[in-house]
Formats: structure tokens, sequence, C-alpha cells
């Protein structure tokens, strides 16, 4: 490990993600953060296009996706002044033969989403990404989630709730959508947003232990 890659005291850390599931996570093994905002004001374009490229596999688009939010945090942070901590990011993504759900646009893509994961196993994937200094710590989360099948009106009737949008696959695990959910095999914070297990790993390699 590069001496690069090693804190000399325990800090907190620049979340570089606005989500209440990944901060609540990182309170639940009590990681001290701080909110790193990667766009500055509302209405301005992404700093990160979250758009998977032509013919990319799953998990490299959650592995480049969760590289480029640490690294433009850390940008971010150094652009501002901030005092310099390590940041962390993180991707999720839902996958169902080989397509990347992403998070619902609106009703319908919820619905339409809801309906090709009822009856089937998909995969959840959440890249975790460390930036300090010059160097990424990268791991992820590979988790297979069954869903029993939906019925059309139940479906609409959780979509109905919004506890739907803004979430990859058009649904929350620790919400009501936990009644849809048969079997998980894997990691239910990586299904959440922020596998605890490996954020530990990789906040541990720069010195930071969580106990």
């Amino acid at each position: 490990m590069s001496a690069a890659f090693i804190l000399t005291e325990r800090p907190s850390v620049y979340l570089a993600s606005q989500s209440p599931r990944r901060q609540e996570l990182l309170r639940q093994i009590g990681v001290e953060f701080e909110e790193l905002l990667l766009r500055e004001a509302a209405g301005r374009r992404r700093d990160v296009a979250e758009v998977p490229r032509k013919g990319e596999p799953a998990l490299d688009y959650v592995k480049r996706i969760a590289r480029t939010k640490a690294s433009v945090g850390w940008h971010q942070m150094t652009r501002r002044n901030l005092p310099p901590r390590p940041v962390l990011a993180a991707d999720t993504e839902v996958v169902a033969d080989a397509v990347v759900f992403g998070k619902p646009g609106d009703a319908a893509g919820a619905v339409a989403m809801l309906r090709r994961l009822s009856g089937r196993t998909h995969e959840v994937m959440t890249a975790v990404a460390v930036r300090w200094n010059t160097q990424i710590a990268l791991a992820v989360s590979t988790s297979r989630v069954t869903m029993r099948t939906l019925p059309d009106d139940e479906i609409e009737r959780y979509v109905a709730t919004g506890e739907c949008f803004d979430k990859a696959g058009g649904y929350a695990v620790q919400g009501r959508a936990a009644a849809f959910i048969s079997h998980l095999d894997g990691s239910y914070s990586g299904v959440m947003g922020l596998p605890l297990y490996e954020t530990a790993e990789l906040l541990g390699k720069i010195g930071y232990h969580v106990l």
C-alpha cells in the first residue's frame, strides 16, 4: 500500500452523494461525514452523466460511475478550498437480462420496471469508491434479489406511494417493497445503496478503521 494512501489520524469523510439511505448506512457504522454536493446550485447540469456507454457491461458501468463521482468530488473539494479529506462515492444499479434499469423517470416507467422484475431474480450491483490524494480504492458488491409475482394493481398501488422514485429499479428494499422480495442473496446494505462490509474495508485501507 502506497504511503500516499495512509491517513495519520481518524478523519471524517466527504460523502459525494445526497442519498438519505447512504447517509443512514454510514451513521450505522459510526463513520463521520459531511455531504459534498457535486453540483453547487439546483438547475445546473449534472457533473456526472449517469448513462451507460454503448455496449458497456453493467459491471464496468457501475465501477466507472463510482470512480467518476469520487474524482469529481475530490476536484470540487480542492476547487472550493475545503479541508482535504477522503471522498466516498457509490453507484447502485439494478440489472436484468444484462440491461441496466436505472431510476424511473415517471410513474409509467416505474410500473414498466416492476413488471419486468416481477416473478424473477435480478442483480443489484453497488460500486464504492474512495478517493484519497492521487489514488482511488474501489470495491463492488453484487447481490441477487428475487421478487414474487406482482399483480398489476399491487404495482400501481406501490408506485402511487411515490417510494419508487429516485430508486434504481423503481423499488426500495428498506421500504414497502420489502414485501415483494422472497429471497436476497448477498448484501442487504448493498441493495439499499452502500455495502457496509466493502465500505469498511476500503476505509481501512486508508487508515480509517470503523472499529
